[in-house]
């Protein structure tokens, strides 16, 4: 990656952080010294190689991994506020990007029994916890979103 991809896409993690929501083009372009078309250009950049997924035909953030622009059934407590995760791992993910502990609060996908625990010293307080994918990692790029 080059170093004004890497240059973006570091002050729009940043800006999620610190605005606790994904961040428009015209916020990351004052703080990247860019315009905002030259940050969407460079988003859709990303969005090729993975570091980040727009939502289709636009050019607002969808996901920055660990962290969903969008309400998911993974909600996090960390740093202070709630954030949401795109799945499971990401709830987790949260956490450590954070360098945090947390609270997640999510749901069984087969039963729907609510799911919620503690996020100390970077470990689940509860260890009877299994996190399952039900696609080979090979495949979560054909639809990132299912996935």
């Amino acid at each position: 990656m080059d170093a004004g991809l890497l240059e973006v896409r570091n002050v729009t993690y940043r800006a999620f952080v610190e605005l606790g929501r994904a961040p428009s083009a015209e916020e990351v372009a004052g703080a990247a010294d860019r315009t905002g078309a030259e940050v969407e250009a460079v988003w859709r950049e990303l969005h090729r190689a993975h570091a980040l997924v727009l939502n289709p035909g636009t050019n607002e953030i969808r996901m920055a991994n660990p962290f969903s622009g969008v309400a998911t059934a993974y909600r996090v407590q960390a740093a202070g506020r709630w954030w949401y995760g795109n799945c499971a791992w990401d709830a987790l993910g949260i956490c450590a990007a954070l360098r945090s502990d947390g609270r997640i609060e999510t749901s069984c996908p087969d039963c729907g029994e609510a799911i919620a625990f503690a996020v100390r010293a970077q470990r689940p307080d509860d260890e009877r916890l299994l996190f399952h994918c039900l696609l080979p990692a090979a495949h979560w790029w054909d639809d990132i979103v299912f996935t």
